[in-house]
């Protein structure tokens, strides 16, 4: 993914061992709620726990993204573009609130009736985009497209505990786990677990997601997709839940930055998510509308996509690491709008766990502050200068291309040659999908958005095998701890293993950490109700969004 900051989180909830049903209403599942509002505790910003409430419907409302989705087949929802639109088209069997909490979604109720059992009653008479009826059916088979090795899907690495998910009832479907898995319910509320229509999904074939209908149940379909330009979405009269309070959204596709700033402080857009940072100025003072910011979960990084080269030595990431000024890029890259960090997670992802344990997970991590020669003197102790290494920049914003200028200039002091590689924003979508976009880079600039608030989310990654783990990563240590946090339903037993894999990750550099980053959004003064959280990734965020007076 161009993949989320850390916040003030409030009360989480607990996910434990039950042996009596567990009410899918109560199951928050270590999720955070958003911030209060007031002072960030930076100069750049301030956290808003929400927009205000819409005071009435519009006709429509046009919407900025930076890039097309190549697809929006939801078993490849893997980006920003692609669940900023389907999370208002396709629901999952689970729901993340906009306070970042587990909600029922397509699923009124989830029990836990053993460690390795979870079943989904579902609601009835929920309609598809079709106008059929959701059954049990095509939850197992909406599942079973994540599963499906021929698929390749993104999330296929949420399903690597299940042995099986079956029809137990008309409305009710039962998921077999191989051994317990504290993150496999959280999952359910992403795009992992989305359920479209089984006859629709095999009618589209391979055009599945690029044409036609999604067949899915959210409270917007699919209208005209004009490739290259936008995207419509209508409202779906027929939905289970409260109506949308707009009729049409347009998603207008404006890969260059500019161009989307200008498009909102002219109207043209009534607003956005992922607003570029060299933009948050002018936005912020500008007369058509507010820019908001609200708890994020992400952490800028730079992603590490090949050790084969001069990157496989840990000296040599350990002296770029030293030799960055993340103080700068935060100053330029994050208009001020973030804070430094040595940590791969978030605060906010460790906010259930007891002070001892969120000690351990921080303590001695990366540091922060630029240290040239000892830089120098391990990248000529790896026996790597003048070695030159490719690093991917794109014109999505200055967030990438000054985090790319600031690796670069990083390289240039300590005696490396990093080149770096323009890509397209629609181009860039793929680094995270496609091994062959991949070739001939050996890092790049992410952005990483939890899905879920568990720590766990972002360190699977660098399992063996696991789907963003780009650089082949292998430490049998390391998988046996993601297996015992995995399994692991207590919250504190399971952050003190997550500690242990924080300072793991840490040590070895495997991505290089810089900045935590909040969520960003513009609304033009017509309109009001979109979440400021991270949220509008899996919540159907644009059914909120209203006349604002």
């Amino acid at each position: 993914m161009t993949l989320a900051p850390a916040r003030r989180a409030t009360k989480r909830g607990r996910l434990a061992l039950a042996t009596a049903l567990l009410s899918a209403a109560t199951m928050v599942a270590a999720c955070s709620g958003p911030p209060r509002g007031g002072d960030s505790g930076q100069a750049g910003f301030q956290l808003s726990a929400s927009t205000p409430p819409a005071k009435g419907e519009i006709d429509s409302f046009t919407w900025a993204t930076y890039a097309e989705p190549p697809t929006l087949d939801y078993i490849q929802a893997f980006d920003y573009p692609q669940n900023t639109i389907l999370s208002n088209v396709c629901e999952s069997l689970m729901r993340w609130t906009p306070q970042l909490t587990l909600a029922p979604g397509l699923a009124e109720k989830a029990t836990n009736p053993d460690p390795t059992t979870w079943v989904y009653d579902l609601r009835s008479g929920v309609h598809f985009h079709d106008g059929t009826v959701m059954t049990a059916d095509d939850v197992v088979y909406s599942l079973g497209r994540q599963t499906d090795p021929n698929n390749a899907a993104a999330w296929a690495q949420t399903f690597q505990n299940v042995d099986s998910i079956t029809k137990t009832g008309p409305l009710q479907v039962t998921v077999k786990l191989k051994q317990a898995d504290s993150q496999f319910p959280q999952y359910m509320a992403t795009a992992a677990g989305v359920v479209a229509a089984k006859a629709g999904i095999e009618a589209a074939g391979k055009d599945y997601g690029t044409t036609g209908s999604l067949d899915c149940t959210g409270p917007f379909k699919l209208g005209t997709w004009a490739k290259g330009q936008s995207l419509e979405l209508q409202r779906f009269d027929d939905y289970w839940g409260t109506k949308a309070k707009s009729k049409k959204v347009v998603f207008s596709f404006l890969t260059d930055s500019s161009a989307r700033t200008n498009a909102m402080l002219t109207g043209d857009v009534d607003g956005g998510y992922l607003i570029p940072t060299e933009s948050y100025d002018r936005l912020k003072k500008s007369g058509p509308g507010t820019l908001y910011f609200g708890e994020g979960l992400s952490t800028v990084n730079v992603n590490v996509t090949n050790m084969q080269g001069a990157l496989g030595d840990v000296r040599v990431r350990q002296a770029l690491s030293l030799a960055l000024d993340r103080s700068g890029f935060v100053k330029t890259g994050l208009a001020g709008s973030g804070t430094v960090t040595g940590s791969l997670t978030t605060k906010a992802a460790w906010a259930s766990a007891p002070d001892d344990v969120r000690k351990s997970a921080f303590d001695g991590l990366t540091p922060t502050t630029q240290d040239i020669d000892k830089a120098k003197a391990l990248v000529k102790e790896a026996g790597a200068s003048g070695k030159t290494l490719v690093m991917a920049t794109s014109t999505i914003g200055q967030d990438v291309s000054l985090l790319a200028t600031a690796v670069q200039a990083a390289g240039t002091k300590i005696g490396l040659d990093i080149q770096l590689r323009t890509i397209a924003p629609n181009a860039f979508t793929a680094l995270f999908t496609d091994a062959k976009a991949r070739e001939g880079i050996d890092m790049f600039p992410e952005t990483y958005y939890d899905s879920i608030t568990d720590p766990l989310d972002l360190l699977v990654n660098f399992r063996t095998g696991a789907y963003q783990n780009f650089a082949g990563y292998s430490d049998k240590a390391y998988d046996d701890l993601i297996d015992q946090a995995t399994a692991e339903y207590d919250p504190a037993k399971r952050g003190a293993i997550e500690a242990k894999l924080q300072q793991a990750a840490s040590q070895q550099l495997l991505w290089i950490p810089v900045a935590e980053w909040p969520t960003a959004v513009f609304l033009n003064k017509r309109i009001t109700g979109a979440p400021t959280t991270i949220s509008y990734m899996y919540y159907p965020w644009a059914a909120d969004v209203g006349a604002a007076r």
